[in-house]
């Protein structure tokens, strides 16, 4: 089996339509060598940020290509959610609170 690492791709298309957009997620959704997980979507400035798992950045870059998908970067990157800190987060929270710096 193929280690799977997480990948962040950048999307910057001001004209796209969400149309379109709808379009590219059901054909992405089909691919088999990478699994798309999510996508951020600004339709203001048309910027799509997509979490990915795939083997390498080749692999993506071979799949947008073939798709005829623009992408602006690609980069691997690790996840951090306040879920995977526990204790430390709640600590940090009520830190936070009763910190001089609240609301800046």
């Amino acid at each position: 089996m193929t280690k799977m690492s997480k990948f962040m791709v950048v999307h910057r298309d001001p004209h796209i339509t969400w149309d379109k957009v709808e379009e590219n997620w059901s054909r992405l959704a089909n691919v088999e060598s990478a699994t798309w997980v999510r996508t951020c979507f600004n339709k203001k400035f048309g910027v799509r940020y997509c979490m990915w798992l795939a083997p390498n950045e080749e692999v993506l870059q071979s799949i947008f290509s073939d798709l005829k998908i623009s992408f602006e970067s690609i980069m691997e990157v690790e996840e951090t959610v306040p879920d995977l800190w526990g204790k430390k987060w709640e600590e940090h929270l009520a830190a936070e609170s009763k910190a001089s710096t609240l609301g800046f």
